[in-house]
Parts: C-alpha cells; sequence; structure tokens
C-alpha cells in the first residue's frame, strides 16, 4: 500500500489532494494520538450519540468531518476515497452509524480496531480487526465536544449543552428558563463583528445607542448589566463605558442571553436576562483561516485564526485570534479602530485532566466620539431643531478610548465515570480614557451654541474564583444529577473626573455648520476621584430529581455574603446570609414537547443614590416563568413559548433634574414595579436548506397601573433565515431577515417653554440581505445590506434631552480563505 505522503504531483492541486497534504501534516504531528484512549473510554465514545449536518460531497472531507464531531480516531488512505462521494448526513446517530452512512455505496467497510479507533477497508473483507501499523493511514482525531460549540455546526440552533440556569449541563428543552443563544453560523451568515450587532438580531433583547460609544441593553423591561465569559460572572460599570459594549465578536463561538433572574448562578444580578459570552476554544485537528472585509464609510476589517494541536500525540492544542477594524461610521468625523487578541492553550494532562489557560485583549480608539446624545433635540426657545442623521455633537479631540482583557484559566478533573470537578479563575481588566466634549444645548437665534467639557479616566480589576462538581447519583431505582458550587470575586473599580475645565474657546459660532472644530480645554486638577470595591462570596447547589420517565424536579438554592465599599463617600454596605432559592420542573408531553415551570427570587445590591447620598437598598422581587418548548427533527429545531412574570421592590426611578451630592443622578427606590410579557422563539433548521431564528416578544413593566419603562418597546418581532441555494448555484448561501418594534417614547423637560413634553419614536422595521458563496472548499465570499430601505430611527429617545440615530443603510463584503 503506497505511503500516506507519497503521491504524484499535479499542476493544480485538486482539493483532495489539498486535504491529503493536511492530514499528513496532521498525521506526523499525532503519531501516537490513538493510544491515549483507554478501551473503556473508546466503548462509551462509540455508543454516544451526536449530531451531524454534513453536506453532500467528497468522501474524504465528509469522513474528517464526522470524526471530528464525534470525538473518534479514524484511519484511511488518500487511495481509497479517491474519487469517491457520498450523500451526506444529518441528524442524530452513534459513531458506526453515522460513518456507515457516510460510506454507503462507496465499496468501502468500517472496521473498528481493538484499540477503540477505527480504519477503513474493502467491503468484502470482514477480517478480524486490524492491527496498529498495518495501514498508513490519515489520522483524525477529536476530543469529544465538552462545550456544546456551535462552530462548524451549519446551524442557527444550539444543539448542546448549556450550564446558564442551573450549572447543570441541560440541553434547552431541559432548562425550565428561558435561553437564546445566536451561534457562529449565524454570525458568519450575516457578517455580526460586533456585540451589539448579535444583541440586535438576539431574540427578546432591546438594544440603545446612547452615543457614540455607549450602547444599552435591556430584557423583559429591564436593563442588562450582568456579563459572563465562559460562564464566569464578571462585574461591569455601564456608566463609564468600557468595552463589554463594544465587544468583537471574533474570539466567540456563540453568544447566549439567559431570561429573567439568574440568581441561582449570578447572585446579585439583574432580572431581566444575563449574558453569556462563549470564547472559541481551541480544536483536535489543524484549522486556518483569514478573513478581510470592507464596507460603507470606509469601514475596513481583518481576522486571522489559527487553531490546532501543538503536540504530537495532540494532548495540548492551541487557538490564536487576531482581528483588527478601522471603522468610520455615517456621523461626521467620527471613527474607531479596533485591535483584538486572543490565545487560548488546552493540555489533556491525563485522559482524565484537561487544563485550559488563556489570554484576550481589547483596545478600542475613537475620533471625534459624541458625549450624551449625537445632537440636543431642543434649540435654547424650545423649538424642535431639525439636522441630518450624520450631525455630530462631539468635538474633533473628543474620545472614549477603551480597553479591556482577561487571563483565565480552569482545570477539569473527571472523578469517575459519572462526576467531574472544574474549578476556573478570572481576572477581568476593563479601562477607560475618556476626554469628551460635545455641543449638548441647541442653538441660540444667531444660531450659536456652546460646548461641555469633561475628562474621565478610570479601570475596573475583577477577580473571580469559581468552582462547581456535577455528577448524577442513583435514588430508588432512578437516575439523578446533582451539581454543587462556589463563587467567590473581588472588583474595584477606581476613577478620577475633570470637571474643573478651562475653554481656550467654548461658543461654537455655527451650530448648523458644526465640524467639530474647536480648541481642547486645558483639564486643570481633577475635581474627584472614586475608589469602590465590591465583593460577593458564594455556596449554591441544584438538584435534577428523575421522579418518573417524564418528569423532571429541579430544586436549588444560593446562599451570598455582599459587601460594597466606597470610602471617598464613606459607604460601606454590608449583606450578609443572602438566601437565594430555585425551583424548577420539566415534564415530558411527549417525544417533542415539553412544559416547564420555574421560580427563583431577586437580590441584587445598588449603587443608585438619593439626593442625600445614601445608596438605595437593594432590589428586591420575585421571577416567574412557564411554557411548552419543542425539539424537533432530532434536535435540529428549537421551539418555545413562555409566560413570565418579574415582581420588584426598590426599583429605582431617576428623579428629574435632581443629583447626588458627587454630581451623579438622584434616584429614588419605587416599590411595586411588576413586568408581564409572552415570548415565541424558533431557532434551527426547517428544512434541509433552510436555517431560520425567529422570535416575538411582549413584554410591559407597571406600577399602580402605569407604565415604568417606557424606553424599551412593549413588542418586538424578528426574523432572520438563511437558505442553502445549490440547486440555483452550488456553493450559494442566501439570507434575509427583520427586526421590528413598537412605539417607544420618554417624557423630557423643555426648558426653553419651561414644560415636560412627550418625546417619541414611533415603530418601525429594519430589513437586511446577506448573501455567501463558496467558491471553493478553501475560500468563501460575502456580501450582506443592512437597513435595506434605508429606514430613519432613533436608537436614543431623551437621554439628556438628547437623541441619537440608527446607522443607515450600508453595504459591506467579506472574504474567508481557509488553508
Amino acid at each position: 500500500m503506497p505511503s500516506l505522503c507519497t503521491f504524484r504531483p499535479q499542476s493544480r492541486r485538486h482539493p483532495l489532494a489539498h486535504a491529503a497534504l493536511l492530514a499528513c501534516a496532521l498525521s506526523a504531528a499525532m503519531p501516537a494520538a490513538r493510544a491515549q484512549t483507554s478501551t473503556a473510554q473508546a466503548a462509551e465514545a462509540s455508543s454516544a450519540r451526536h449530531d451531524y449536518d454534513i453536506p453532500a460531497g467528497p468522501l474524504a472531507p465528509a469522513l474528517r468531518r464526522a470524526a471530528s464531531q464525534a470525538g473518534v480516531v479514524l484511519g484511511f488512505t488518500p487511495a481509497q476515497t479517491e474519487g469517491k462521494t457520498t450523500a451526506g448526513l444529518r441528524g442524530s446517530h452513534t459513531v458506526g452509524q453515522a460513518l456507515s452512512a457516510l460510506l454507503a455505496g462507496s465499496g468501502l467497510a468500517l472496521v473498528r480496531t481493538d484499540s477503540g479507533s477505527y480504519v477503513l477497508q474493502a467491503a468484502p473483507v470482514m477480517a478480524a480487526p486490524a492491527q496498529a501499523g498495518t495501514l498508513h493511514e490519515v489520522t483524525v482525531k477529536a476530543q469529544a465536544d465538552r462545550n456544546g460549540r456551535t462552530e462548524g455546526s451549519g446551524s442557527y440552533a444550539q444543539t448542546g449543552a448549556s450550564t446558564m440556569a442551573t450549572g447543570l449541563g441541560l440541553t434547552l428543552r431541559e432548562t425550565p428558563q428561558s435561553i437564546s443563544v445566536v451561534t457562529r453560523e449565524k454570525m458568519d451568515d450575516y457578517a455580526l463583528t460586533s456585540l451589539s450587532e448579535v444583541l440586535e438580531q438576539m431574540p427578546g433583547v432591546h438594544v440603545s445607542s446612547l452615543d457614540s460609544e455607549r450602547t444599552t441593553y435591556s430584557a423583559r423591561g429591564f436593563g442588562i448589566d450582568s456579563f459572563q465569559y465562559d460562564g464566569v460572572s464578571t462585574t461591569i460599570n455601564t456608566a463609564f463605558s468600557a468595552g463589554n459594549s463594544l465587544g468583537n465578536t471574533a474570539i466567540y463561538d456563540r453568544v447566549e442571553v439567559l431570561k429573567g433572574a439568574a440568581g441561582l448562578l449570578t447572585g446579585a444580578g439583574d432580572p431581566g436576562a444575563v449574558i453569556n459570552l462563549v470564547r472559541k476554544k481551541p480544536t483536535a485537528v489543524p484549522q486556518k483561516q483569514i478573513t478581510v472585509g470592507a464596507g460603507s464609510w470606509s469601514n475596513y476589517r481583518s481576522e486571522v485564526d489559527l487553531s490546532g494541536p501543538l503536540s504530537e500525540d495532540g494532548r495540548i492544542r492551541g487557538r490564536a485570534v487576531a482581528a483588527y477594524q478601522d471603522q468610520h461610521s455615517f456621523l461626521d468625523g467620527h471613527q474607531r479602530s479596533t485591535a483584538v487578541l486572543y490565545g487560548i492553550l488546552e493540555a489533556d494532562l491525563t485522559p482524565d485532566t484537561l487544563l485550559s489557560v488563556g489570554l484576550d485583549y481589547q483596545d478600542t480608539d475613537p475620533r471625534r466620539s459624541s458625549w450624551s446624545g449625537t445632537r440636543p433635540i431642543y434649540d435654547r426657545y424650545g423649538g424642535r431643531i431639525s439636522l441630518p442623521r450624520s450631525f455630530n455633537s462631539g468635538a474633533d479631540w473628543s474620545g472614549w478610548q477603551q480597553t479591556s482583557g482577561s487571563a483565565f484559566a480552569s482545570l477539569t478533573q473527571r472523578l469517575s465515570d459519572k462526576w467531574k470537578l472544574k474549578t476556573a479563575f478570572n481576572r477581568q481588566y476593563n479601562g477607560y480614557d475618556a476626554k469628551l466634549g460635545s455641543i449638548q444645548s441647541g442653538p441660540y437665534v444667531d444660531g450659536s451654541s456652546t460646548i461641555f467639557a469633561n475628562k474621565y479616566v478610570g479601570r475596573t480589576k475583577t477577580d473571580t474564583f469559581d468552582f462547581v462538581a456535577d455528577g448524577s447519583f442513583s435514588w430508588l431505582g432512578r437516575e439523578h444529577e446533582l451539581v454543587l458550587g462556589g463563587q467567590f470575586s473581588r472588583a474595584q473599580w477606581t476613577g478620577e473626573t475633570y470637571a474643573n475645565v478651562t475653554y481656550p474657546q467654548r461658543t461654537v459660532r455655527d451650530f448648523y455648520g458644526w465640524n467639530g472644530d474647536i480648541p481642547e480645554p486645558l483639564w486643570g486638577a481633577r475635581s474627584s476621584a472614586q475608589d469602590e470595591t465590591t465583593r460577593q462570596e458564594a455556596l449554591y447547589a441544584a438538584v435534577r430529581l428523575a421522579a418518573s420517565d417524564n418528569l423532571k424536579i429541579l430544586l436549588g438554592s444560593r446562599v451570598s455574603n455582599y459587601r460594597y465599599a466606597a470610602p471617598h463617600s464613606s459607604i460601606d454596605l454590608k449583606k450578609s446570609g443572602n438566601f437565594v432559592p430555585y425551583a424548577g420542573l420539566v415534564y415530558d408531553l411527549g417525544n417533542n414537547l415539553s412544559y416547564y415551570a420555574s421560580y427563583t427570587t431577586i437580590f441584587k445590591p445598588q449603587n443608585y443614590r438619593d439626593t442625600g447620598g445614601k445608596l438605595l437598598d437593594p432590589l428586591v422581587g420575585k421571577s416567574y416563568e412557564t411554557g411548552v418548548k419543542g425539539e424537533f427533527f432530532d434536535g435540529r429545531l428549537n421551539a418555545s413559548a413562555a409566560y413570565f412574570q418579574i415582581k420588584q421592590d426598590n426599583y429605582p426611578e431617576q428623579i428629574a433634574d435632581a443629583f447626588a451630592p458627587d454630581g451623579t443622578p438622584a434616584y429614588r427606590g419605587i416599590q411595586g414595579v411588576t413586568a408581564k410579557g409572552v415570548e415565541f422563539e424558533v431557532s434551527g433548521e426547517l428544512t434541509r436548506t433552510v436555517q431560520v431564528q425567529g422570535s416575538f416578544t411582549h413584554v410591559k413593566a407597571k406600577r399602580a397601573g402605569s407604565l415604568v419603562s417606557t424606553t424599551a418597546p412593549a413588542n418586538q418581532v424578528k426574523l432572520y433565515t438563511s437558505y442553502r441555494a445549490d440547486a440555483l448555484l452550488p456553493g450559494l448561501k442566501l439570507g434575509g431577515g427583520m427586526r421590528w418594534q413598537s412605539r417607544t417614547y420618554q417624557t423630557i423637560m423643555n426648558y426653553g417653554l419651561e414644560r415636560e413634553e412627550e418625546y417619541s419614536q414611533s415603530a418601525y422595521a429594519v430589513f437586511d440581505l446577506m448573501a455567501r458563496y463558496e467558491i471553493s472548499k478553501q475560500l468563501t465570499a460575502g456580501v450582506k445590506i443592512n437597513n435595506l430601505f434605508d429606514k430613519s430611527y432613533r436608537t436614543n429617545i431623551g437621554f439628556y434631552r438628547t437623541t441619537s440615530y440608527g446607522e443607515p443603510r450600508s453595504v459591506s463584503v467579506n472574504m474567508t480563505y481557509r488553508f
């Protein structure tokens, strides 16, 4: 039999030859990979079922993809698969079923060796399993997917497990709360390169851009301040934006949003939702790609993503991602450059021990940042101002530079066939250096106005240690699941404010002709300093009881201590022994449908202050949810219908034109705020060629019959699809989508007329289109059109009596080369 690396050269490399070279390099790098799996592990892997989505085409890459998804070793020679094709494979299958289905009609048969690996032989040969080394094999080895990754799935559905709600690895159908996911496939289809772009398409989430650099998110009527990275919570400061909302998606496999309260795992968290950013993981087979793109308003982007084994036996794997974007915008003079670096190493220290360490870094440097909106609403006499969408109130020296990064490590130890222990540490850094100046008041009758300027410098350092043990146990003849965990975190924010400003020139002579050209102020000495430390310690436990074949009951609780100290304000808040219960159930109504219900409480200390400088009492309340979930086409399509209710006390309400002693807006705590709503969602595969993610959300938050939150829409519809149009042109994918929201409004003060007025944004819809074409196995080109009909709409309605517009129609193209 010919050696793997010996084959005739060709004037043009055939895709199969390219694949053989890649496999040759992999085989040389991992000669001992087959010896790493024990017989017991191999038997377990062979009986496990996996979800496959492998298109029709050449046989060799299809076999490699199936082996990678299943986490098994498969050996074959180039000659065995040369010129052979497969009809593809979809659905949930065991390893043997999947590989045998791909081999149908090929004249080849699958043989399992004593070591648990697989080799190919001619179909008539049914001899005993081949011995190691008797074949010159193309070896493909992949560890079983520990993270439910969506990369390479080709799907808009999350088919793997999620631990967001309870700490247990449950599918979306098994989880008694709503979880929405935007997968890597959807991010690639629609070229979603920023977190805000992802969340604009995320079911049930509302996105509002306050100005050019600050974006806020809300769900179920309440703001979202809780973020997780790979399931580990971190603290952010939304008032002084420091990189979270500008996160670049180059390093993420998917974005998950858990709706409702998440007190069991996040502790002092938001009642509306929690955002979990799941980083890309190293792959067991070499994977390299370069992506470049260009778009409207001179928006240029490049990205490199390299992944694969770093040791001969494949026990050490790594991944590195670098991205750079130079992005101008539709706002006059606004520009933003973003640099992203990411690296991660995984090592199988033993067959049962996995170590993961990594770093990520992002630097965002904008120019001519707007501040508190991109333009004022009123002139000095109370009249509404009419300006083009491109108007930018920021000065040319105004910039909100933001840096974020983290160092993280985790150790996963399998204790037995049923139990494992995972410990994780994350150090998060978020810093900002903001020299801000903008026009925040409309013009006088002569067309002149003034700028307002401040400087803010600060950083937040968060250290989080997390440990969790989970597994199953037998009781009363049934198998049940248990998770025990704890979290310890310390976040320190230090900041400086420079408000003692000396203006060489403050007057803007021509408001309507403003181009940002004005001298930068002299900042002088700092006017105030902040030093705030937040500590949390918690232990939690949850059990999933199999009450019957169809009924699963989840019970859990969290006990935590919270301390917030701000020496400059003489504040030292302690809350100990905070108890957060959790209860849920899932009842299977059949093979495809389940009924579920859940209950938990809310506890969230607040740093809002009243007019006397006193902190508001912690936000407390209860969260209820019930509904039906469906799983169709072997899990390739998820659907859900939910009803939810959230009750809160000590809800922070801003007091109009009132300030705390430190100059921040003053708030008061109000009681009896209740949000009620429904949400419907579907995501995944409708047919073999159509992917979809669609949702409808209705929610209203009220107190004593009056709406509390009016800046977020009561109703949202989002629908995005893609269609593999191979019948029209092999390799072509087409897609389109829309997002619609109902009317929003806010009551603001019109000082020119000395009265309060309602400022609103009427209901609107935005439509997008995309297309991707696989020119070859290595090269893919894409194009997208955002806001196809150039809808004019506002994303900020009244923040400090200013407004901001959404992005007009834009076009972008990108190309990805895999090698």
